[in-house]
Formats: structure tokens, sequence, C-alpha cells
């Protein structure tokens, strides 16, 4: 991501003091910014800032971190950290931001959340786009992190970065999910319990471990307090990675990416995120508890602007075959049902000589719901239906066999 900036955040931030010509904060940089570490903080002491503090997941499951952090700490045999910086949601880049800029932040929460759960082993998995600066941050280090880079890049795949996928990559195997339970606190890395905390997750717990809950409160709302990393990408003029505060106007951080005021739509959440009609879209605020009415969530806090000139249908056909591609091949629903449902959207979008059958593609949504193995189908399926209520009338158009009115220029970034 080339433009990094921060919207209605507080004076300390995640993408606070980052240098201008794009290199990563040395070890040194980062200390003068934020100080060393607060090592004279128990484990109890620690957990009880996370706890006050309020922060969940940034991951995109929102799952309140001090929960997982006590599940495992309670374990009786020594858990391991795993930091997931595997990003393999293709709209967003707010964690090769953090891995790419600011490493050293990212590695002070890997320390302290080991520190948390009595851990003595701590693992950073990455892809190999980001491995190698890692790898540098974790040599300039003399502190005795005990941090380990997991030595193979974790796949640049889309399932990758699922929590069991993750798991089962560091334990040799291949990065796809894995039917549970039992869930990684409870067996995860060689047997043992394991927490999975996202990058920027730990990022933010550096922060929280240094100047409390309270200060981390300063910022969003009192259900979803604190400032979360934000992708905007699409009809923009200032594409990139934002730092803003939770329940803030997406209109703001819009106009700050300069966005086209003639948007058709927003892709809010990333691939299994939901199509919203730009009325909504601009009216709407960015935390879970304000989208939910719209049928959204942050997800992967990646924003996709639709302009005027393209087809949401079109761009939904193209996510869906991809995330088809994407498949762990695990179950039915995954292997048959993704497959079948991008092929009545590229049927619905190139209408050869068959008539589109609407009804197949609705009885093919229906019976992938909810019957995956893993979450895949379902991310996909919601992406799917929400499209087909936001863009009537280009599949109106479709159905009847007129020409596409979208350009072809494809707008939703995919490998």
């Amino acid at each position: 991501m080339s433009v990094v900036a921060r919207v209605d955040a507080p004076s300390v931030g995640l993408l606070d003091g980052l240098r201008a010509d794009g290199r990563a904060l040395s070890y040194a940089e980062h200390c003068s910014r934020h100080g060393v570490l607060p090592l004279e903080l128990s484990a109890v002491e620690l957990r009880e800032r996370i706890a006050a503090s309020g922060l969940t997941g940034r991951g995109g499951a929102a799952f309140p971190t001090s929960v997982k952090l006590d599940a495992v700490a309670r374990a009786r045999t020594r858990p391991v950290v795993v930091a997931n910086g595997a990003e393999g949601e293709p709209p967003s880049g707010k964690d090769k931001v953090l891995l790419g800029y600011a490493p050293h932040l990212v590695l002070d929460g890997v320390v302290l959340a080991a520190r948390a759960v009595g851990a003595k082993r701590a693992i950073v998995a990455t892809t190999s786009a980001m491995h190698a600066r890692v790898r540098q941050a974790l040599t300039e280090r003399r502190d005795g992190t005990g941090v380990e880079l997991h030595a193979a890049a974790i796949p640049d795949t889309f399932v990758a970065g699922e929590e069991t996928a993750l798991i089962n990559a560091l334990n040799g195997g291949p990065a796809l999910p894995t039917f549970v339970p039992p869930r990684p606190y409870e067996r995860g890395v060689d047997g043992v319990p394991t927490v999975v905390l996202n990058v920027e997750t730990l990022a933010h717990l550096a922060l929280i471990a240094r100047y409390g809950g309270a200060w981390f409160r300063r910022s969003g709302t009192a259900d979803e307090p604190g400032t979360a990393l934000v992708t905007v990408s699409g009809a923009v003029q200032e594409p990139g990675v934002y730092e803003v505060e939770l329940g803030s106007r997406l209109s703001a951080l819009l106009e700050e990416a300069r966005a086209d005021a003639g948007a058709a739509a927003y892709l809010v959440g990333g691939l299994f995120g939901t199509w919203v009609t730009a009325e909504d879209g601009r009216g709407a605020r960015l935390s879970n508890a304000d989208l939910e009415r719209l049928g959204a969530s942050l997800g992967a806090r990646a924003i996709v602007v639709l302009p005027r000139d393209a087809c949401g249908v079109v761009e939904t056909a193209r996510i869906a075959r991809y995330l088809a591609g994407q498949s762990a091949g695990q179950c039915g629903p995954c292997v048959h049902g993704l497959a079948a449902i991008a092929d009545s959207l590229d049927q619905l979008v190139r209408r050869g000589r068959r008539t589109p059958d609407y009804g197949l593609l609705r009885r093919r949504l229906a019976q992938a719901s909810g019957r995956g193995a893993c979450r895949h189908p379902d991310g996909a399926v919601g992406l799917v239906a929400s499209a087909l209520r936001v863009f009537p009338r280009e599949l109106e158009r479709h159905l009847q066999g007129h020409s596409c009115t979208g350009s072809s220029r494809p707008v939703v970034r995919l490998p």
C-alpha cells in the first residue's frame, strides 16, 4: 500500500511516526516513539489492562481479546502464542502495512501476549511478502524476546489465514481449515493450547500495555472501543490503509480517500462482506452495531468503492469465481456448491444462447448456506445474496439479455 493515513485517530496510534520514505521503523526509532516494553507488568496486570480496554480481534471476527488470553492462561500446559500475519484477503493491506512499516509494534505485542499467558514460545506466521521484513526486525532486537519467525512462509491463499488453517500449516500440514473441536485454545501448535491473534490486534495490545485501557477507550464507542485499520480501494484517488475511530462516519473516510462522489455502491468487509448502496453507505458508521442494520459488518475492514460506470453483478461474478477457486476442497458446499454458484453468475453476465436460470441460482445459494465444514461457503453466499439485493437494475438487464452497461475494467482487487 502506497498511502498510509489516519482519520480522526488519537494522538498516539498504530500509524503514528512512520517514516516518510516508506522504510520500516528501526528498533531505535520505535523505542524513541513508544518507549521500551513495560515488562514490569505482571501477567495478571497485563490481562486486566486488555480486559479493561475492551479490545476485540482485528482479524475479522471481533472476538474479545481478553477472553482468548484467559482461555489459554488457565491451561495446565504452557501455551503457545501465534501472531497471524497471513493476510489472504486481496482487497486488504492493513497487516502488510503494520509488518512492513511498524514491525516492532507487532513484535512488542507478541512478547507481551506471551507474558500475559505464561507462554515460552511465540511464533510469527506471515506470507512471503513480509517474511524478510519480520526477519530483519527480529535481528535488530536485543531484548531477549524469544520470538521466532516460522521458517516457511504461509501460502498467500484466501483460507490460509483462517485460525485452524494456520495452525495446521504450523504443524506441517496444508494451510486448510480443520474440523473443530478441538479448537486452537484447546489443542493447537504441537498439540498444546494456542492463542492466535491478528497482527493488528497485537499492535493495539502493545499500546494498551503502555497507556492503559482507559486511554484506549477514549476512541471508538462504548461497545466497540479504539481505532481500526481500514483498507480503501476502488474508485478513490488516495487508496490505502487508514486508521479510523470505530463508530466514525464512513463518509469522512471516503472524503479523506477522495472517493468518487458518484459511486454506485460500496463493498464493505472484504470478499466475505456485503454490498451496500451508495446512499446507505454514506450514512453508515464504521461499527458492527451500526452496519448490522444494513446486513453488513466490518469484517476484514476492507472497503471497495464501486464507480458509477461499473456493474456490481459482473464484479460479484468475478469474486464468486475467485472464491470458488480458493475453496478448501474438503466438503460438498465448497467443492460443488461454490463452483455451481459461480457458473450461474457466469451464465448470467455472459448470456449465451441459454437463458439464465435465476431460480437455479437462488436454489444453489440456499443449498450452500450453513452447510460447509468452515465459514468459506457462508461468506461467499452472503456476498452474492447482497449483490442480488443491491443491484436489481443490473440484474434485470442481464436476465433480459441486454448488454451490460458497466465498464469492463475490474474494480475489486483479485490475484
